[in-house]
This record gives C-alpha cells, sequence and structure tokens, in this order.
C-alpha cells in the first residue's frame, strides 16, 4: 500500500467485510470514552484526499471490532510509514529529529551553591564535569530511545508483514491464507493475483469494473462461488474455473452497460482445492449481507457434498443461490439430493443427469447391447460426489439405458486408491465378461476418463468396438486423448450437455443472436483486457457460469422495478429470492436460449437444448448379441 488512498479504501473494506454499517462504527465508538465518530465525520474523512489523523484511525479500528494492539499494530505502523513519507518524502522512514534538551538551564548551580564549594575554579571544574556528565547521560539516553524505536519500527514490520502474510499479502481480513492456498472473498481491488496469476486477466477487470461501480452511486452486491486454486493438478481443471469466472464477470459487465438500475458489484469467493476451504468463503459471504447488501450467490462449485453444505450455510443465511455446474438430480431447492432437508432460495441453470442420459438413450439406437458399469461414489476428500451418484441411479432407471446392464460386470473405484493402477484391471475384466460388452456406462469424473479410455485401447479384446456413456462433465474431455485414436480399439464416447458454439450459432438455432451477442460480449476488450475465444469452444462453462449470474440480473432488476425504482430503495435479499422463483417459462434471456426456473429450482425448457455430443469412432449401431 503506497498511498494515503488506498489506505482509506482498506479502512472501508474492513468494515464492509465485518457487515458493519456506518451507523454499526458510530455506535460502537462510543465505547473508547472519547467523542463519537459521527457518520458525517467518518464519511468525510473517508472520502477527503488526505490521510486521517492517527486519533480517527485508532478508534475507527477499535469501533470495527479490532481490539488488542498486536491487531492495531500493523494498521498503525503503516499509517506512521505514509505520514512519515509526505512530511519529509526525501527522509529515511526511521529518521527521528533530534530534540534539543532544555532541562538543563534550570539543573546549572547557583552562585551561593558555588561558594559553598570553594569559589570560581571550583565552580568552573563542577560545571564542567557537570556538562560531562550531562552530556554523557543525554547522549546514553538518546541512544536507548533510538535503540527502542528502532525495535520498535522492526516489530510493526513484521507483525505488518505476518497480518500480510496470513491474508494473502493483503490488509483484507476476508482474504485467508489456508494451507497453502488464498482462500475467502475479494472484489478484485485487493490485487489480481490472489488468487494465482491465471486469474489476473479476468480479476483485473473485475477489480476495475468495481471501482467504477463503487463510485457511481448505491449497488447490490452479488457473489461469485467456486473453487478457484489447487493444491494438485488432479483435483480441478483450473482452466475452466478461470473461464467460469470470465462467463460471469461479461454477465455482470453486460448488466451494468446497460440503463438498468440498480447496478452491480461482482465479489469472488474462492472456496480451495476441491472445495475444502467453503466455510471460509462461505462465513465471509455471510457476513457481508448487510453492509455490502449482498443480494445473492452464483456459482457454487460442483454436485458434491462440499456444495450441499455450503449452500445449506448460504440458505440459513437467507441468500439466495443460482448453481451454474450443479448437474445431479434432485440437487435443488427441495434438497432430497442427500436426504438432510430442503435448500431453500437453491436454483440451478444446467441440465440435469436426468436430461442428459434421456437424450443420449434415445441415441444409442433400438440395437441389443451388453453395457457395464463403471463409477465412483466419492470425491476425491472422501466425501459423496453426487454428480456421479446420480450418474449410477440414471443408468440404472433410465428407459433404454437399463435394460442393456449386466449385473455381473459392474465395477465401482475410490478416486483415492489412484484411478491409473485400478483402470487397467477394469478394463481387462470387460473383455472376462461371460458376455461380450460393447457399452459401458462410465458414472465418474472427466479427470478420470482419459486413463481409462488409454486402458481400453490396451485391453486384450481392444478389437470389439466399445462404446462409453457418460455425464456432461465430460465435455471437457481433450479430444485428442490417445485412446480415441487407435485404430485397433474403436472406442465411441457419448455425452449430452449443451449444443455446441457451432450449434448454437446455426440459423436452425431460434435464439442464436442471444449467443451471439454473448460471445460479442465476451470477446470484447474488458478495461484493457481480452478473455481468449477459445474458452468458449474449450468447455460450456463459461455459457452457463454466464447465465446463472444473469438470472440473478433479471431477477434482482425484476424485484427493483416492482418496488417502485430508485426512489423505493434498494431490493433487498429476499425480494430478489421472490422473484428467482417467479421467473417461469421463458423469463430469462439467456446465452444458451430462453428458460426459466420452476418451483423446485430447477431449469425448465431443457429439452430444447440437451444434446447429444460424440468423440473418437462413429457411433456402432448395429444389434448386438441377442439375449
Amino acid at each position: 500500500m503506497s498511498s494515503a488512498k488506498e489506505f482509506r479504501e482498506a479502512l472501508t473494506q474492513l468494515r464492509m467485510s465485518r457487515d458493519l454499517t456506518l451507523r454499526d462504527v458510530e455506535k460502537a465508538s462510543t465505547h473508547d470514552g472519547g467523542r463519537k465518530l459521527a457518520v458525517a465525520t467518518i464519511h468525510r474523512i473517508l472520502s477527503a484526499d488526505a490521510l486521517p489523523s492517527r486519533e480517527f484511525v485508532t478508534r475507527y479500528l477499535r469501533a470495527c471490532g479490532l481490539g488488542g494492539d498486536k491487531e492495531l499494530e500493523p494498521w498503525l505502523a503503516l499509517w506512521k510509514e505514509l505520514y512519515t513519507r509526505e512530511r519529509n518524502p526525501q527522509a529515511p522512514q526511521d529518521e527521528v529529529p533530534a530534540k534539543k534538551d532544555r532541562a538543563g538551564a534550570a539543573a546549572w548551580p547557583s552562585r551561593h551553591w558555588a561558594r559553598l564549594v570553594g569559589g570560581r575554579r571550583r565552580l568552573r571544574a563542577v560545571v564542567a564535569a557537570g556538562v560531562v556528565v550531562a552530556l554523557a547521560a543525554g547522549a546514553g539516553a538518546w541512544q536507548l530511545q533510538r535503540l527502542r524505536e528502532h525495535d520498535q519500527r522492526i516489530q510493526q514490520i513484521q507483525d505488518q508483514e505476518r497480518y500480510r502474510k496470513q491474508h494473502c499479502g493483503t490488509l483484507n481480513p476476508s482474504l485467508v491464507m489456508s494451507e497453502g492456498e488464498c482462500t475467502g472473498v475479494t472484489d478484485g481491488r485487493d490485487g489480481s493475483a490472489v488468487f494465482g496469476r491465471e486469474l489476473t486477466p479476468v480479476m483485473t477487470a473485475i477489480g476495475a469494473e468495481n471501482s467504477n461501480v463503487l463510485r457511481g452511486g448505491p449497488f447490490v452486491t452479488v457473489a461469485f462461488l467456486t473453487p478457484l486454486t489447487s493444491k494438485s493438478p488432479d483435483s480441478l481443471t483450473l482452466g475452466q474455473y478461470v473461464h467460469e469466472l470470465e462467463g460471469a464477470y461479461t454477465a455482470v459487465e453486460e448488466q451494468n452497460k446497460q440503463d438498468s438500475w440498480p447496478k452491480i458489484r461482482l465479489v469472488v469467493g474462492n472456496m480451495g482445492s476441491s472445495e475444502t476451504q467453503w466455510r471460509k468463503a462461505v462465513g465471509q459471504l455471510t457476513r457481508m449481507k448487510q453492509a455490502d447488501h449482498l443480494v445473492a450467490v452464483a456459482g457454487l462449485g460442483l454436485s458434491q457434498q462440499e456444495t450441499a453444505d455450503a449452500t445449506r450455510a448460504l440458505s440459513r443465511a437467507d441468500l439466495p443461490m443460482v448453481g451454474d455446474l450443479i448437474t445431479a438430480d434432485q440437487f435443488n431447492a427441495t434438497g432430497a439430493v442427500d436426504g438432510n432437508g430442503p435448500i431453500e432460495g437453491l436454483t440451478r441453470v444446467a441440465l440435469t443427469n436426468t436430461d442428459q442420459l434421456t437424450a443420449i438413450s434415445k441415441e444409442l439406437g433400438t440395437g441389443n447391447r451388453t453395457a457395464a458399469l463403471v463409477s465412483a461414489g466419492l470425491t476425491a476428500n472422501g466425501t459423496p460426489d453426487f454428480y456421479t451418484s446420480s450418474l449410477d441411479r440414471g443408468f440404472r432407471s433410465v428407459e433404454g439405458l437399463k435394460k442393456h446392464l449386466d449385473e455381473a460386470s459392474d465395477f465401482s473405484f475410490d478416486p483415492r486408491g489412484g484411478p491409473d493402477a485400478i483402470m487397467p484391471t477394469i478394463s481387462q475384466n470387460l473383455c472376462n465378461a461371460h458376455k461380450t460388452v460393447d457399452t459401458v456406462y462410465y458414472a465418474g469424473r472427466v479427470k478420470y476418463l482419459p486413463q481409462f479410455l488409454n486402458a481400453l485401447a490396451r485391453r486384450s479384446c481392444r478389437s470389439q468396438h466399445i462404446t462409453v456413456v457418460t455425464g456432461s462433465d465430460s465435455a471437457a474431455l481433450d479430444p485428442k486423448t490417445a485412446g480415441l485414436h487407435t485404430k485397433e480399439s474403436p472406442i465411441t464416447v457419448l455425452y449430452a450437455s449443451f449444443p455446441s458454439p457451432a450449434q448454437l450459432r446455426s440459423s436452425d438455432n431460434p435464439d442464436n443472436e442471444l449467443y451471439e451477442s454473448f460471445v460479442k460480449s465476451f470477446t470484447a476488450p474488458h478495461h484493457g483486457v481480452q478473455f481468449p475465444n477459445e474458452a468458449l469452444t474449450n468447455s460450456y462453462w463459461p455459457l452457463v457460469a454466464h447465465d446463472a449470474v444473469l438470472t440473478v440480473a433479471t431477477a434482482l432488476h425484476s424485484a427493483a422495478a416492482n418496488k417502485g425504482g430508485a426512489a423505493a430503495g434498494l431490493p433487498n435479499r429476499y425480494a430478489v429470492r421472490n422473484e428467482l422463483y417467479a421467473l417461469r417459462t421463458n423469463a430469462v434471456a439467456g446465452a444458451s436460449g430462453h428458460f426459466g426456473i420452476d418451483k423446485n429450482g430447477d431449469r425448465t425448457n431443457t429439452a430444447a437444448v440437451t444434446t447429444v455430443h460424440r468423440l473418437g469412432q462413429p457411433l456402432d449401431n448395429t444389434t448386438q448379441h441377442q439375449d
């Protein structure tokens, strides 16, 4: 931090992160025995182009809840550094002006005392000796004071560095270093790389957009919550999460450019690797619902136990939610996904696993098949993975799929055991089955799918064409995966998701103009940075993240209009939640097409967009092995 402006912004951010209004700070300031900090005074001082006084800073920090000296020291040390720099920019920061000691004049002996000790000569000797002693004592005291000040300065610097280290190199208490990862919440103004260099472009855009919003009058805050860092390359596909955030930001920028009220400030919450740090991020968000006027949370992560726990915590805080990647069946407001009760306020824009598998079942043809089932019901954390368990149930229940299942070819694996080791064994078992297996229902995450495909290509019966049916997570599968291109081992992968970019742009799509508008906005400059066009072809994540945030914005602006506009004040989170569940039929004009939200929080009009995609060899539709 190098300026008084940044220091004032940090003070404001501290208050907001602790869910305090200016009135709360005013009330708290009366408890320290001094004159209270009036709301108008706080606003005037933090808006003025000057460094606040040390007294104001101390009382303000205490009113914000910083009690002990250790909490105050990093702030006051920074204040002193800025104060010294403003008064004397050229002087070393630890320079202390010499002070003149005038106490010695009164300590000189009187003439009467001089006569008692033996006349002028003795007087001169005593005076000389006194001066020497006084100078020596003064020099020692001055040196001691200098040493004390130096030690205090070093301690302050160390405390400040320790505080910054604990808070991702910032003074934002909402950001926390945990197990080597920066997690928590930021609005992009704490630095563009707090969550990693890969996110620098999009976080730069978010910070710049939020600065404009904060200068433009009343606003509401929308949070985008997702895992954005990784301790292991296997824990997530980081590039997809980067592009997910880019899609979310694009929706906010689109809305803020329109003549709509209120404007939207976007904050980003990082749940950490595999969402293990969700509590920290969610805790920060729940504290923002008042002071920051947080009205909704979008994103929310994947269909797994951590997301269920996070959404329930947000629901208890009465915060409405729009999930973008949650596809597991019954992972909606009913909460039936894990049987732990309703998740009020939860909606989603993704295609459910049943939507996907139903579409694939129609694509497989009418021939008889023998299908094995390979599933992983847990995440790498050892917690329930609702995406994969939902696929497992779908394969066993969707008409057109369950009839092909071979009960003797049912395999499961635990990701914690190392997929590299088990995939060759499972693949070879398909050759040893009592029937020739020509289809595999894969209820696992895409990150283990390349290993499985490569193992299939090396099995002893590899000349037998095999079709792998799976879910939308496989949209991230690299089409260059070696197992898909082995001539002696024909493999087809089928998954269902949103239409491809080419299909969305096609004249056959009645909503192609909506998609074209999204592409134009996504690839346009964003405060000096641009997002790669390839992000739109590599996965559907930017698309659904955009539509999730757009769904929030649609509900928000409906709530504002129905309340009476700007004159009636900002709509709150309850009004936004009400409007979310009233978005029926085709109320949302998303990049993926028009859709609405039903009574359980699920996306409507899914049949119009659910599309089956193929990778690898052409589908073998011949009738197989009659029973």
